[in-house]
């Protein structure tokens, strides 16, 4: 009598809400809401650390840091990036800190309603990582390396995961 008492409970409640609590989580999908979560703290640094950049030299900011690391200033790439650094003007930085936060934003949306289990968290993932792949296809096209075609790799895998999670979820509401 106490147990179908408390699963009457439970249902109301769950009719009332309008959802119940999950009992098994996908762990696989919770791995990707951790890498969009991680994702998005890179971003914010990078965002927080652009606006801090604004009032300062930053190519002497650039050669202090690349010193610190003990990088090779006759390196051709470390050259490069000090060049750039050197150059750069206060819009630009501005841009930088600005873009870096929207992204963050959109990897901070993927990541909650992945880690929420949201049938919109799966959709806006497989639409914004989908709609990179073309731009890094081309990148690998300009430039072979093994960290783009594993950055192309992972977000296939993601995006193909996410696009048979749907399906199959759809497949089991029509049944």
């Amino acid at each position: 009598m106490l147990a179908n008492l408390s699963s009457a409970v439970l249902v109301s409640n769950c009719v009332l809400i309008g959802s119940c609590m999950k009992t098994s989580h996908d762990p696989l999908l919770r791995l990707i809401a951790v890498f969009k979560f991680f994702k998005c703290a890179m971003l914010i640094a990078l965002g927080v650390g652009a606006f801090r950049l604004l009032n300062q030299d930053v190519g002497a900011v650039a050669k202090h840091w690349a010193e610190a690391l003990r990088l090779d200033p006759g390196n051709r790439f470390v050259d490069a990036a000090l060049g750039k650094a050197a150059h750069l003007r206060p819009e630009q930085i501005k841009k930088l800190g600005l873009g870096s936060f929207l992204y963050a934003a959109l990897f901070l949306a993927e990541g909650t309603g992945l880690w929420l289990e949201k049938r919109w968290g799966e959709w806006l993932t497989v639409v914004i990582t989908g709609s990179l792949v073309p731009v890094e296809i081309y990148e690998i096209y300009r430039h072979l390396s093994a960290t783009r075609v594993a950055v192309l790799v992972i977000n296939l895998g993601i995006v193909g995961y996410l696009i048979h999670r749907i399906r199959s979820k759809r497949g089991a509401m029509r049944v």
